[in-house]
């Protein structure tokens, strides 16, 4: 298969995790998967290279149910090619978690449950959905084509109810407990690096936050504004008989602070979502967060008002005690561009209409398509380092900063002049276009 150098130089850095055959083989579902327009499906992708003929197409199904790899393995090499390429030697990283709902039917989904779904969720009412809901851990990084901040996921995990976690006999863990077991991962995979996991209200857990504290990892979260908030503990000058006191007196709750009038606001400029800056009144302090059976925890927390008064009141906290006000707020906001993954992942790479049965291809299937999106994104910025991509423009649609729709288009494109339309060394303008290479492309413009 033909493709440009500078694609092929992000696929070639994934070739330690697989078998010669199979590393052959991925890198085509890779590419298909990449060009098909509709269900990424394995025969949709081996129908988008023209093998629709083939009769080895059971070997492609092989890749994702019966060949052995590590998706742990490719996650690493994901995470430290996306670290190398968008992130600063000396640059804190910056994680966003969040889960997201795969809604899958059929009774041969061993795993599948039923999960509240967000979508069709509101306030006052909770739809649940039948599906898979998968922990997804993606770097936020700056790209040249646009002010926006993007996430780029490397790392995706299975997440069961407890019913489905009894019926296969497998002992149940939380959201904050799986999220635990990867931040473990995190700190060895990142050794020396700085980094900052930022999630939504699910990860306002106090033992996750001892787990970050323990690999030397920044949790933010909201905080509730009826949290048990307690100043430290006294330090006596003569050892008292019995257990030392954990943390000190009770403080008030920060829903009291918010309405407090002796309260003393600060107001200022933080970064805001897309990409933009806003005017905010912020007061934070210092304090141990407890809770009965767990050891307190140390945070820093940060109370945020709308002056305007159309906003709520919120709270925000981080396990680093001496972070600046403004730099919880703004890290926090870099928590939304996951949200935005989720819906192009959906609309542009076919999640959700992958057909797979198996265990093992469901488990591997979902967190490449999730890598796929981390992958064009990386391919995109080889091809144009500089930048200046090529926007998808009308006279009806005046396009500023390019979508990840652009981003797509133009691997899209590359990879479509490199596989049909190759040059000759005599006359390097025309393009040679043979028959079956015609077939090819006008099948795949009208299926």
């Amino acid at each position: 298969m033909f493709l440009p150098a500078e694609i092929i130089h992000v696929l070639c850095q994934f070739a330690p995790a697989f078998s010669r055959p199979t590393y052959r083989k991925a890198e085509e579902l890779i590419i298909g998967a990449i060009l098909t327009p509709g269900k990424r499906t394995v025969t949709s992708a081996l129908r988008m290279l023209g093998k629709g003929q083939d009769g080895d197409w059971s070997k492609y199904h092989h890749v994702l149910n019966r060949a052995k790899w590590s998706g742990l393995k490719v996650s690493q090499i994901l995470l430290h090619l996306i670290v190398a390429t968008f992130v600063g030697a000396q640059d804190a990283i910056t994680i966003a978690v969040d889960e997201t709902l795969e809604r899958r039917w059929g009774p041969q989904i061993r795993k599948r449950g039923h999960w509240r779904d967000s979508l069709a969720s509101s306030r006052k009412m909770n739809v649940t959905t039948s599906g898979l809901s998968w922990l997804v851990f993606a770097v936020v990084v700056n790209v040249p084509w646009t002010h926006y901040a993007v996430a780029l996921p490397f790392l995706s995990v299975l997440l069961t109810t407890p019913k489905v976690s009894e019926k296969l006999k497998k002992r149940h863990r939380t959201v904050a407990q799986m999220t635990g077991i990867c931040v473990s991962w995190l700190r060895r995979t990142l050794a020396g690096r700085e980094i900052q996991l930022v999630g939504d209200g699910a990860y306002a857990v106090i033992q996750l936050g001892l787990t970050c504290q323990r690999y030397q990892v920044n949790l933010v979260a909201p905080l509730r504004l009826d949290a048990r908030l307690f100043e430290e503990p006294m330090r006596l000058l003569k050892k008292k008989p019995g257990r030392p006191a954990g943390v000190g007196a009770r403080l008030p709750n920060l829903s009291i602070v918010a309405t407090s009038p002796t309260t003393r606001w600060q107001r200022g400029q933080v970064g805001w979502y897309a990409g933009g800056t806003a005017t905010v009144d912020w007061v934070s302090g210092n304090a141990l967060w407890y809770s009965t059976g767990t050891d307190p925890l140390p945070i820093r927390w940060v109370l945020v008002r709308d002056p305007s008064g159309e906003q709520p009141i919120r709270a925000f906290f981080s396990t680093n005690t001496v972070e600046v006000p403004s730099i919880i707020i703004t890290t926090f906001v870099k928590r939304w561009p996951l949200e935005v993954t989720f819906e192009d992942a959906r609309a542009h790479l076919g999640v959700e209409t992958q057909r797979q049965w198996s265990d093992k291809a469901i488990e591997r299937t979902t967190p490449a398509l999730f890598g796929l999106f981390s992958l064009v994104v990386l391919m995109a910025h080889f091809l144009y380092p500089d930048g200046k991509l090529p926007l998808y423009r009308a006279a009806w649609y005046p396009k500023k900063h390019a979508t990840f729709h652009d981003v797509l288009a133009v691997v899209r494109r590359r990879i479509w002049l490199h596989m049909l339309f190759q040059t000759a060394a005599f006359l390097p303008d025309p393009r040679l276009l043979s028959l079956s290479q015609l077939e090819h492309l006008l099948s795949a413009l009208s299926y």
